[in-house]
Protein backbone atom coordinates (compact mmCIF):
# COMPACT_ATOMS: atom_id res chain seq x y z
CA UNK A 1 0.00 0.00 0.00
CA UNK A 2 2.51 2.42 0.79
CA UNK A 3 4.46 1.42 -1.99
CA UNK A 4 1.71 2.54 -4.38
CA UNK A 5 0.99 5.92 -2.47
CA UNK A 6 4.37 6.94 -2.71
CA UNK A 7 3.79 6.03 -6.92
CA UNK A 8 0.87 8.05 -6.77
CA UNK A 9 2.63 11.19 -4.81
CA UNK A 10 5.55 10.79 -7.63
CA UNK A 11 3.10 10.69 -10.48
CA UNK A 12 1.25 13.74 -9.31
CA UNK A 13 4.62 15.74 -8.67
CA UNK A 14 5.00 14.81 -12.40
CA UNK A 15 2.22 15.84 -14.19
CA UNK A 16 2.45 18.94 -12.24
CA UNK A 17 2.50 22.50 -13.84
CA UNK A 18 5.66 24.47 -13.03
CA UNK A 19 3.16 27.09 -12.11
CA UNK A 20 1.48 24.63 -9.40
CA UNK A 21 5.38 23.76 -8.56
CA UNK A 22 6.09 27.65 -7.80
CA UNK A 23 2.72 27.71 -5.62
CA UNK A 24 3.91 24.93 -3.46
CA UNK A 25 7.89 26.22 -3.18
CA UNK A 26 6.00 29.15 -2.60
CA UNK A 27 3.82 28.09 -0.07
CA UNK A 28 6.78 26.60 1.77
CA UNK A 29 8.43 29.69 1.82
CA UNK A 30 5.53 31.42 3.44
CA UNK A 31 5.40 28.92 5.96
CA UNK A 32 9.01 28.87 6.93
CA UNK A 33 8.99 32.63 6.85
CA UNK A 34 5.82 32.11 10.05
CA UNK A 35 7.91 30.09 11.76
CA UNK A 36 10.57 32.19 11.52
CA UNK A 37 8.24 35.47 12.93
CA UNK A 38 6.79 33.52 15.60
CA UNK A 39 10.42 32.44 16.73
CA UNK A 40 11.14 36.18 16.67
CA UNK A 41 8.29 36.86 18.85
CA UNK A 42 9.28 34.51 21.75
CA UNK A 43 13.02 35.89 21.34
CA UNK A 44 11.85 39.33 21.46
CA UNK A 45 9.19 38.83 24.52
CA UNK A 46 12.04 36.82 26.00
CA UNK A 47 14.73 39.86 25.77
CA UNK A 48 12.28 42.53 26.86
CA UNK A 49 11.72 40.16 30.21
CA UNK A 50 15.43 40.21 30.42
CA UNK A 51 15.38 43.82 30.68
CA UNK A 52 12.79 44.35 32.84
CA UNK A 53 14.62 41.58 35.24
CA UNK A 54 18.00 43.89 34.77
CA UNK A 55 16.49 46.98 35.46
CA UNK A 56 14.27 45.60 38.65
CA UNK A 57 17.44 44.57 39.95
CA UNK A 58 18.94 47.62 39.63
CA UNK A 59 16.22 49.33 41.19
CA UNK A 60 15.75 47.16 44.34
CA UNK A 61 19.21 46.01 44.99
CA UNK A 62 20.74 49.44 46.05
CA UNK A 63 20.79 50.72 49.84
CA UNK A 64 16.86 51.56 50.40
CA UNK A 65 16.08 49.98 47.35
CA UNK A 66 13.06 48.04 48.98
CA UNK A 67 12.50 50.57 52.05
CA UNK A 68 12.50 53.46 50.16
CA UNK A 69 10.15 52.12 47.45
CA UNK A 70 6.39 51.35 46.96
CA UNK A 71 7.48 48.11 47.71
CA UNK A 72 8.70 48.34 51.25
CA UNK A 73 8.74 45.26 52.87
CA UNK A 74 6.09 45.71 56.55
CA UNK A 75 5.38 43.56 58.80
CA UNK A 76 3.03 40.44 58.33
CA UNK A 77 0.23 40.06 59.69
CA UNK A 78 1.11 37.56 62.31
CA UNK A 79 4.26 39.17 63.69
CA UNK A 80 1.95 42.17 64.14
CA UNK A 81 0.18 40.62 67.15
CA UNK A 82 3.37 39.83 68.57
CA UNK A 83 5.10 43.44 68.25
CA UNK A 84 1.80 44.90 69.69
CA UNK A 85 2.35 43.08 72.79
CA UNK A 86 6.22 42.81 73.01
CA UNK A 87 6.54 46.50 72.21
CA UNK A 88 5.51 47.15 75.56
CA UNK A 89 8.44 45.14 77.45
CA UNK A 90 11.24 47.22 78.25
CA UNK A 91 13.90 46.87 75.95
CA UNK A 92 11.91 46.13 72.60
CA UNK A 93 9.54 49.16 72.20
CA UNK A 94 11.35 49.79 68.99
CA UNK A 95 10.66 46.43 67.60
CA UNK A 96 8.89 46.99 64.69
CA UNK A 97 11.28 49.85 63.47
CA UNK A 98 13.75 47.82 63.66
CA UNK A 99 12.37 44.59 61.80
CA UNK A 100 10.86 46.03 59.17
CA UNK A 101 14.40 48.04 58.59
CA UNK A 102 15.94 44.00 58.89
CA UNK A 103 13.72 42.70 56.62
CA UNK A 104 14.14 45.23 53.76
CA UNK A 105 18.00 45.16 54.06
CA UNK A 106 17.75 41.35 53.23
CA UNK A 107 15.75 41.43 50.48
CA UNK A 108 17.97 44.23 49.10
CA UNK A 109 20.67 41.93 49.70
CA UNK A 110 18.59 39.00 48.36
CA UNK A 111 18.00 40.72 44.93
CA UNK A 112 21.40 41.32 43.94
CA UNK A 113 21.84 37.81 43.32
CA UNK A 114 18.47 37.22 41.76
CA UNK A 115 19.32 37.88 38.21
CA UNK A 116 20.83 34.74 37.24
CA UNK A 117 17.55 32.47 38.57
CA UNK A 118 15.48 34.94 36.77
CA UNK A 119 17.72 34.60 33.69
CA UNK A 120 17.04 30.93 33.94
CA UNK A 121 13.86 30.61 34.18
CA UNK A 122 13.23 33.22 31.35
CA UNK A 123 15.52 31.54 29.18
CA UNK A 124 13.96 27.94 29.60
CA UNK A 125 10.41 29.58 29.34
CA UNK A 126 8.72 27.99 26.55
CA UNK A 127 6.40 30.49 24.86
CA UNK A 128 3.25 28.48 23.33
CA UNK A 129 1.74 31.24 21.79
CA UNK A 130 3.61 34.43 21.61
CA UNK A 131 1.97 36.27 19.40
CA UNK A 132 -1.13 36.18 21.69
CA UNK A 133 0.92 37.27 24.42
CA UNK A 134 2.27 40.23 22.17
CA UNK A 135 -0.62 41.52 21.20
CA UNK A 136 -2.58 40.74 24.66
CA UNK A 137 -2.54 43.17 27.94
CA UNK A 138 0.61 45.53 28.14
CA UNK A 139 1.90 42.98 30.98
CA UNK A 140 0.86 40.27 29.59
CA UNK A 141 4.41 38.61 29.21
CA UNK A 142 5.27 39.29 32.85
CA UNK A 143 2.25 37.51 33.92
CA UNK A 144 2.94 34.53 31.77
CA UNK A 145 6.53 34.63 33.16
CA UNK A 146 4.99 34.62 36.96
CA UNK A 147 2.18 31.83 36.00
CA UNK A 148 4.58 30.07 34.72
CA UNK A 149 7.95 30.06 37.21
CA UNK A 150 6.84 31.55 40.19
CA UNK A 151 7.05 28.41 42.49
CA UNK A 152 9.88 27.83 40.71
CA UNK A 153 11.31 31.24 41.68
CA UNK A 154 10.14 30.91 45.02
CA UNK A 155 12.21 27.66 45.45
CA UNK A 156 15.42 28.77 44.09
CA UNK A 157 14.82 32.06 45.76
CA UNK A 158 14.32 30.96 49.53
CA UNK A 159 17.67 29.96 50.14
CA UNK A 160 19.02 33.49 49.27
CA UNK A 161 16.49 35.15 51.19
CA UNK A 162 17.10 32.86 54.39
CA UNK A 163 21.06 33.92 53.85
CA UNK A 164 20.08 37.73 53.69
CA UNK A 165 18.32 37.60 56.59
CA UNK A 166 20.83 35.93 58.56
CA UNK A 167 23.05 38.43 57.14
CA UNK A 168 21.84 41.45 58.28
CA UNK A 169 20.78 38.98 61.94
CA UNK A 170 16.89 39.59 61.13
CA UNK A 171 15.72 35.76 62.40
CA UNK A 172 18.04 35.80 65.34
CA UNK A 173 16.55 39.02 66.25
CA UNK A 174 12.92 37.68 65.64
CA UNK A 175 13.58 34.57 67.68
CA UNK A 176 14.33 36.79 70.83
CA UNK A 177 11.28 39.09 70.17
CA UNK A 178 8.96 35.85 69.78
CA UNK A 179 10.84 34.45 72.85
CA UNK A 180 9.86 37.66 74.77
CA UNK A 181 6.26 37.15 73.72
CA UNK A 182 5.84 33.56 74.76
CA UNK A 183 7.69 33.94 78.08
CA UNK A 184 4.30 36.73 78.72
CA UNK A 185 1.48 34.60 80.88
CA UNK A 186 -1.81 34.18 79.23
CA UNK A 187 -0.62 34.74 75.91
CA UNK A 188 -1.23 32.09 73.22
CA UNK A 189 2.23 30.48 72.13
CA UNK A 190 3.62 31.79 68.36
CA UNK A 191 6.49 30.66 66.48
CA UNK A 192 5.61 33.24 63.09
CA UNK A 193 8.25 32.92 60.55
CA UNK A 194 9.75 35.74 58.40
CA UNK A 195 11.11 33.94 55.44
CA UNK A 196 7.98 33.10 53.49
CA UNK A 197 6.44 36.90 53.99
CA UNK A 198 9.72 38.41 52.55
CA UNK A 199 10.39 35.78 49.89
CA UNK A 200 7.04 36.49 48.96
CA UNK A 201 6.97 40.48 49.06
CA UNK A 202 10.48 40.47 47.21
CA UNK A 203 9.00 38.46 44.42
CA UNK A 204 6.04 41.09 44.22
CA UNK A 205 8.45 43.74 43.96
CA UNK A 206 10.52 42.40 41.31
CA UNK A 207 7.64 41.20 39.30
CA UNK A 208 6.26 44.81 39.47
CA UNK A 209 9.15 46.57 38.06
CA UNK A 210 9.59 44.10 35.18
CA UNK A 211 6.08 45.21 34.39
CA UNK A 212 6.71 48.24 34.46
CA UNK A 213 9.64 47.45 31.79
CA UNK A 214 7.50 45.52 29.69
CA UNK A 215 4.57 48.58 29.86
CA UNK A 216 7.71 50.46 28.41
CA UNK A 217 8.94 49.23 25.46
CA UNK A 218 5.44 48.31 24.49
CA UNK A 219 4.68 52.01 24.69
CA UNK A 220 7.66 53.64 24.47
CA UNK A 221 9.66 53.25 20.76
CA UNK A 222 12.95 54.64 22.74
CA UNK A 223 12.61 51.85 25.27
CA UNK A 224 12.83 49.07 22.25
CA UNK A 225 17.07 49.33 22.07
CA UNK A 226 17.72 46.03 20.33
CA UNK A 227 16.80 45.35 16.72
CA UNK A 228 14.96 42.43 17.71
CA UNK A 229 13.09 44.64 20.46
CA UNK A 230 12.36 46.99 17.49
CA UNK A 231 11.18 44.13 15.07
CA UNK A 232 8.58 42.57 17.39
CA UNK A 233 7.43 45.61 19.05
CA UNK A 234 7.10 47.13 16.26
CA UNK A 235 4.17 45.12 14.76
CA UNK A 236 2.46 47.26 18.25
CA UNK A 237 0.20 50.07 16.58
Amino acid sequence: MNKILTVFAFLLWAVASDAQIGKWIDKAKADVKVMKGEDNTALGLKEALNNGVEAAVSQLSIQDGFFGSPYKILIPADAQKVINVVKKVPGFEDTETKLIAKMNQAAEIAVKKATPIFVDAIKGMSIKDASAILFGNKDAATRYLESSSRKALYDAFLPVIQSSLDEVNARTYWRSVVDAYNKIPFQKKLNPELDDHVNNKSLDGLFSLIQEKEEGIRSDVSQRTSPLLQEVFGKLK
